[in-house]
């Protein structure tokens, strides 16, 4: 008789078997980049109709005839909602409860997902959704092939000149960003200015260098009303700027001269443009600050692919929105960071990481 092993009932999966279910996986995984674009898209309509704001102006879980009540529109249709719903409750950004068993409909309600979709909110994306499902914005990215093949700016290859020219002869465009990255501010400067109160305390004067309607620079000073700010933009963008206690706006170019202060503060500026470039607006502020006691604070993405934190893929596709948006815009990685402020004049660094997009990255010329 012949002798059985203790794995003989395990049920053996042949080679071609396996190969043919991570065949199906990898179909799986191309059809969902694919359609990729359905979920920005959702988010747009999203925050186009208000949806989050409806739900939050009940302060409870509606229907969906109750959200299509408050759409601005003299009749909106419900089967088309009913849809866009339910691919955004499978999305996680909206809840749905069942309707109970004697009938009834589903109840839609807010997560801490679409908390961040509401207009008037302190804390929102809805504008920087809004600005980069323009088409304007997503016109670049059709784009990449193209400069794979021979170089250039995806932006300029899609409009015909660079993002800030653009930006400065349109006045719809310079709106949307800058209202985007106003409000993209706010959410990041909550968390700069809780988790650096110590390096702002020596600060007298700091000059936010490419701070565009200064908004990241009000919030400083709001928080520490020691410090005297200074925007520092192009002209027609501080043009747009509001007032501020205790900021003045200065138009300019950094690429020329930037004005002398104690300290110096950028706000994902470096990461739009090539190393060249950034050691050259390094320079300027090496020129712009005391030897002594001066410091750079640069809030910008740093690439750590090992780290697993909640931002780490998001930092890995906006070096993609770099390609596609700025004409040699990169985010980097620690080394490349490194390497880039020893040429800009500024040895001494550390990276303290905030509960952002954003690190901090602090830098001195000595």
């Amino acid at each position: 008789m012949a002798g059985g092993g203790e794995n003989d009932d395990v049920l053996k999966v042949s080679p071609d078997a396996e190969e043919a279910e991570l065949m199906l996986e990898g179909q799986a995984e191309i059809w969902r980049h694919m359609f990729a674009l359905a979920d920005s898209m959702a988010l747009k309509c999203a925050v186009g109709l208000r949806i989050a704001d409806i739900i939050h102006s009940h302060a409870r879980p509606i229907t969906l005839s109750q959200i299509a009540t408050c759409i601005d529109s003299p009749s909106p249709d419900i089967a088309y909602l009913a849809r866009i719903m339910r691919f955004l409750v499978h999305a996680k950004i909206f809840t749905a409860a069942a309707p109970p068993p004697g009938g009834g409909e589903t109840l839609y309600g807010l997560t801490p997902a679409s908390k961040w979709l509401l207009h008037d909110g302190e804390l929102s994306l809805a504008p920087m959704i809004l600005m980069e499902s323009h088409p304007y914005l997503t016109a670049p990215w059709h784009c990449l092939a193209a400069c794979v093949k021979e170089g250039g700016s995806a932006f300029e290859k899609a409009h015909g000149r660079k993002i800030w020219d653009f930006a400065s002869e349109n006045p719809e465009f310079n709106k949307i960003f800058n209202d985007a990255m106003a409000r993209a501010a706010k959410i990041s400067m909550k968390a700069v200015t809780a988790a650096y109160k110590d390096g702002f305390g020596g600060i007298g004067t700091l000059v936010d260098v490419g701070g565009g309607t200064g908004g990241a620079v009000a919030e400083v000073v709001k928080a520490y009303p020691h410090i005297k700010g200074v925007n520092f933009d192009l002209p027609h963008v501080v043009a747009t700027a509001p007032a501020y206690d205790g900021v003045s706006h200065v138009g300019g170019d950094m690429f020329h001269s930037i004005p002398y202060a104690d300290a110096i503060f950028m706000k994902l500026i470096l990461h739009g443009w090539n190393d060249e470039d950034c050691i050259k607006i390094l320079k300027n502020c090496r020129k712009a600050l005391p030897e002594k006691t001066g410091k750079i604070i640069i809030v910008d993405l740093v690439i750590r692919l090992d780290d697993n934190d909640p931002f780490d893929k998001t930092r890995i596709v906006f070096d993609l929105v770099m390609m596609a948006h700025a004409a040699n815009g990169k985010e980097r990685t620690e080394v490349e960071w490194k390497k880039l402020l020893e040429e800009g004049g500024f040895p001494r660094y550390r990276i303290i990481k905030i509960p952002a997009l954003e690190m901090i990255i602090e830098a001195y010329p000595m």
